[in-house]
């Protein structure tokens, strides 16, 4: 009988073991920078794809806000033990991209693993801001977001105006303000969160101008600021105007002024597309959402918005293995069913045409309108100007911008004396990183 219990021991043993033969599943770090119902929604997309097989398991880590994930990542990368997938905002691509030796290009890993994800499966806008040169994808699409218009469907019908008609131009939102305040409805007619990233940075692509040179950025290290044109000081400008008229009104930076429209306080926002759902749950009023204003007469206007965001990033000097099984994540969480799941559960774009198509036969476009409009604008050909900024230290950039901004709007100093300092400054900022890189 003593034999008969070891054999019985040991096949328990084994069965825990997964089996004498078993393979064991290479496991694969992710951090991101997801919290929330978002958090929730990458870790139950990552759950499934654990269990559609059983060669790879990706673990999925919140690293902190885009800021914080980006440095620990970076720190890890230089202690030797850097995650397999990092998660990076899109105002980091620069720096990840010249981060020489640290990061493996996406395509360039996909392709060595036999499983080649081709860039022309995304949409326009987003796999260019996220290629090379030679339009190979360097990092890995994933939730995208852009700036669209939305706006108090019933302070427009207090006010006379047609709610289904919301204004196009920069000069129909300004008259379409004003009749709003004059009508004593909301306390201002518009607003807007993200200041840097939607009235100058998503400005510029959308009016086919350059926000820097060397193609934003993205045509070599000694790109420079070129927010000081004539269309852009005329913008600044008028926006001023507005705000001592009393209908615009600066929120703050970041996200903050979201609350000056979910409350009723001003008509209308420009803001992200993820910016929606916070509104449908808070809200008490029916709201629109439409396409960004644009400057009537400006030629090759409009012309596309650009992404806000992240993607994601594969360090270097992992095993071949590892490899494939991030390829294959990655295939995953870009399938067409997958994809168009994350865009409706979350409110970020399709970054892929088949989740956009598959999201649009389904009829979920028509039973919640406006949810097209930020595919629409992004789902463009772009050009030099409007293919995205890829620029150097943009984070401390954009905080430059916000401070003269704030200066411009409280009448501080004119329009064209804060983008010059704001190129002055930016410039400075620029021409450091050129020289850290090299």
């Amino acid at each position: 009988m003593k034999p008969q219990r070891l054999a019985a021991g040991l096949a328990a043993c084994f069965a825990l073991l997964g089996g004498a033969g078993a393979h064991a599943a290479t496991q694969i770090q992710f951090w991101h920078s997801m919290e929330g119902a978002l958090g929730d929604r990458v870790n139950a997309m990552v759950a499934e794809f654990n269990k559609s097989q059983s060669d790879y398991q990706v673990q999925a880590v919140y690293k902190g806000n885009y800021g914080e994930s980006m440095n620990a990542g970076i720190a890890a990368f230089r202690a030797g033990n850097a995650p397999d997938i990092l998660q990076v905002f899109e105002v980091g691509t620069a720096t990840m991209m010249y981060a020489k030796g640290a990061v493996k290009p996406v395509q360039e890993m996909s392709e060595e693993a036999g499983d080649p994800i081709d860039p022309a499966g995304f949409i326009g806008a987003v796999a260019g801001y996220y290629a090379s040169a030679d339009g190979k994808l360097v990092s890995m699409p994933f939730n995208s977001s852009t700036p669209v218009f939305y706006y108090n469907k019933d302070a427009y019908k207090k006010a006379g105006l047609d709610p289904e008609q919301p204004p196009r131009t920069w000069e129909e939102l300004a008259e379409a303000s004003r009749k709003l305040k004059a009508a004593g409805v909301s306390e201002c007619g518009y607003t807007t969160s993200w200041p840097s990233w939607v009235l100058l940075e998503t400005f510029s692509a959308w009016h086919n101008v350059p926000y820097a040179t060397q193609n934003n950025g993205f045509g070599g290290l000694d790109a420079r600021l070129a927010i000081d044109s004539e269309l852009h000081q005329r913008h600044m400008a008028n926006l001023a105007g507005l705000a001592k008229e009393g209908i615009f009104m600066y929120g703050g930076r970041g996200d903050q002024p979201n609350a000056l429209f979910i409350s009723g306080k001003c008509a209308s926002i420009t803001g992200s597309s993820g910016l929606r759902a916070n509104i449908m749950k808070n809200a008490g009023f029916e709201f629109g959402t439409s396409t960004l204003p644009y400057y009537a007469g400006v030629q090759g206007a409009p012309q596309n918005s650009i992404i806000g965001g992240a993607s994601l990033w594969v360090f270097a000097n992992k095993t071949p293995e590892v490899y494939k099984g991030v390829t294959k994540f990655f295939k995953f969480i870009s399938s067409p069913e997958v994809a168009a799941k994350w865009h409706q559960d979350t409110g970020y774009v399709p970054v892929t045409k088949a989740a956009y198509e598959l999201t649009r036969k389904s009829g979920y476009y028509d039973k919640n309108p406006g949810t097209e409009v930020a595919v629409k604008q992004l789902n463009v050909e772009t050009t030099e100007q409007s293919r995205g900024v890829r620029l150097g230290f943009l984070p401390q950039i954009r905080d430059i911008e916000d401070a003269e901004m704030e200066r411009i709007f409280a009448g501080k100093v004119d329009s064209k004396q804060g983008l010059a300092n704001m190129v002055q400054r930016g410039n400075e900022l620029l021409e450091k990183f050129e020289k850290s890189v090299k």
